[in-house]
């Protein structure tokens, strides 16, 4: 039997929100999960997952019927409970995108792009001031940070801080955070005119904690490596990893 990730007392506490969100509780739903847990942690194709966890086109099916109904994303936001909102940290991160995953027969973007890496899916992420995920946005790798930035930032409640790199220094990003009653913490370039006098250098010392939350999430080789051609399974795959984050807490 392939080593498990959930534990009873994890599994007794995601069960009750599974039910909670309409899916019918059968024999072997634990196992389905477990293997969709599995194909996260080892990237492997899903006709190559251990029988042990039942048939492989049964969690295919399951697994794309719960992504196109965005159920993945609905348990991640059940279980961000009270997220601490003094700071939260914004940065953006690459995922190289398998040889496999192109090519989808579909006209909507899959947020794939080129960048230098070749195919590359960006993931940009907000975590709160424990380093755990509260909400996230997929684009192509080509996207700028500044671009994806207004998106992401209207996903967030109201915090007293938001805390970013360089790659954010923007006036229109900063009138954002300003109009959503936060106050920025973002360092200027070496060519701006304004300085940085006014920046807070001590708290942007803590930025680490969302690169922690990237190396955290990149554990998993269906992460850090994209395998998964349509937008909306990957993002159910990110969901599932963030989700497994809060699980425990």
């Amino acid at each position: 039997m392939p080593r498990l990730m959930l534990s009873d007392e994890l599994w007794s506490k995601l069960r009750v929100i599974l039910l909670q969100d309409g899916i019918y509780y059968k024999f072997n739903l634990r196992l389905t999960v477990e293997g969709m847990l599995y194909r996260m942690r080892v990237g492997c194709p899903l006709r190559d997952l251990p029988s042990s966890f039942g048939c492989w086109n049964t969690i295919y099916k399951r697994f794309n019927c719960w992504s196109a109904s965005g159920r993945f994303l609905r348990i991640f936001k059940i279980l961000v409970k009270d997220p601490d909102l003094e700071w939260i940290f914004i940065d953006g991160s690459y995922v190289k995108a398998h040889q496999h995953s192109a090519g989808a027969a579909s006209d909507e973007t899959q947020a794939i792009g080129k960048s230098r890496a070749g195919n590359t899916t960006k993931l940009h992420l907000a975590v709160d001031s424990c380093g755990l995920p509260i909400e996230f946005e997929l684009t192509g790798g080509e996207t700028h940070d500044c671009t994806a930035a207004p998106r992401l930032i209207d996903k967030i409640d109201v915090p007293e801080v938001i805390v970013a790199d360089k790659g954010y220094d923007s006036k229109k990003i900063r009138e954002q955070i300003r109009d959503k009653g936060s106050t920025p913490v973002i360092p200027r370039k070496e060519n701006s005119l304004v300085g940085n006098d006014d920046m807070d250098w001590c708290l942007y010392k803590y930025r680490h904690l969302v690169e922690n939350a990237f190396a955290r999430l990149k554990h998993y080789r269906a992460i850090a490596t994209r395998y998964d051609k349509l937008k909306r399974n990957y993002e159910s795959m990110v969901a599932m990893a963030c989700a497994f984050l809060w699980l425990p807490l």
